[in-house]
C-alpha cells in the first residue's frame, strides 16, 4: 500500500485502468505509472536489449487539498484493503 507522508498538504487520488487499484501519490499529473502493476524503465540497457515501454495506466480522479481531507482518503483507503476492519484506526 502507498502512503503518502504526515503533513502532506496536496496530493493526487488515482485509479489504474489496468488493474483498477486506487492509490495516493505526492507527484500530481494527468496520469502516472501505477506502482502495482506499471514498471519503472530501467534506462541502464545494453546495447542488444529494447527501451522498455512505459505504461502510464494511473489516471488522477481528484486533486486533494488539505491534510484533513488527505487523511480522510488514507483512511478510506487503508480500510478497502483491510477489508473494513476498522478496529485498527
Amino acid at each position: 500500500m502507498f502512503y503518502v507522508p504526515d503533513g502532506t498538504t496536496r496530493c493526487g487520488y488515482y485509479e489504474c485502468k489496468s488493474c483498477g487499484n486506487r492509490f495516493l501519490d505526492i507527484k500530481i499529473g494527468p496520469v502516472l505509472v501505477c506502482p502495482y502493476c506499471g514498471e519503472e524503465p530501467d534506462m541502464e540497457i545494453g546495447p542488444d536489449e529494447e527501451m522498455p515501454q512505459i505504461s502510464e495506466d494511473a489516471k488522477l480522479v481528484k486533486m486533494l487539498e488539505g491534510e484533513e481531507e488527505i487523511e480522510k482518503y488514507d483512511q478510506l483507503l487503508s480500510l478497502a484493503v483491510t477489508g473494513g476492519d476498522y478496529n485498527w484506526i
